[in-house]
């Protein structure tokens, strides 16, 4: 599973989430695989006030991040209305060759872009955001974003109103044909809540544009789970 073989290097152009004098905020969306081409979206106060809404109502770590999985879908959703990515589906194949696809640094970049906009915000409280992670297999990789699982005692790391470039090298051979299918889990069995340092891939490259992100303990991520798509 994992997206399409690249060749080369490739620095991921600087994340930029620019907000407004408004409560609008900007965020710049890669597509067409690799970052090649961006789009610019401003997020309105009406729509960020959903999301936020959404945020608030989650009691704990575990409903935050499934709350964090829907409201990259709303965002992608919008961003949708307004720049090529509408086309994008899940994995590779199936928009292979449509123009605003993205592939595995495209989500990686995005979704990581979005999850700092609402750090930004202060509207994570269980969790803070890290760079994009890697798994790879022989020559082949996949990138997702991450988060971590924070005490509820500690105060969340809020990013500044403009928040500092990121420039991760990620190499640009991005996705093995070798689909990976998920593991099946002991129906009934009991699985202790994870502690605080966790950590999660939110990972929107699996699902078609607009639909909530996998979120799955990153190191399953790291072994190859996650739904079988190419």
């Amino acid at each position: 599973m994992l997206c399409l073989i690249r060749v080369g290097l490739l620095v991921l152009v600087a994340m930029s989430v620019i907000p407004s004098a408004r409560a609008d905020a900007r965020v710049d969306f890669c597509f067409n695989y690799g970052c090649v081409s961006q789009a610019a979206v401003t997020f309105n106060e009406r729509e960020l006030a959903r999301v936020r809404d959404a945020l608030r109502r989650a009691g704990n770590a575990v409903a935050e991040r499934g709350a964090i999985a829907r409201a990259v879908a709303t965002l992608y959703r919008t961003a949708g209305g307004t720049t090529p990515i509408a086309a994008d589906r899940a994995g590779n194949l199936a928009d292979d060759g449509v123009y605003g696809r993205m592939d595995c640094i495209d989500h990686s970049t995005n979704t990581t872009r979005l999850l700092r906009l609402l750090e930004s915000r202060g509207w994570l409280r269980y969790h803070r955001v890290l760079e994009p992670q890697r798994r790879a297999r022989i020559i082949f990789q996949h990138f997702s974003a991450v988060i971590e699982e924070m005490d509820v005692a500690a105060p969340a790391d809020v990013a500044a109103a403009t928040l500092a470039d990121y420039v991760p090298l990620l190499l640009a051979l991005c996705d093995c044909p070798m689909p990976v299918a998920p593991r099946a889990s002991a129906v009934g069995a009991e699985t202790p809540p994870p502690a605080a340092g966790a950590r999660f891939v939110v990972d929107s490259w699996f699902v078609d544009q607009g639909e909530p992100a996998v979120v799955l303990p990153l190191a399953d991520w790291l072994n190859g789970e996650g739904p079988n798509v190419q």
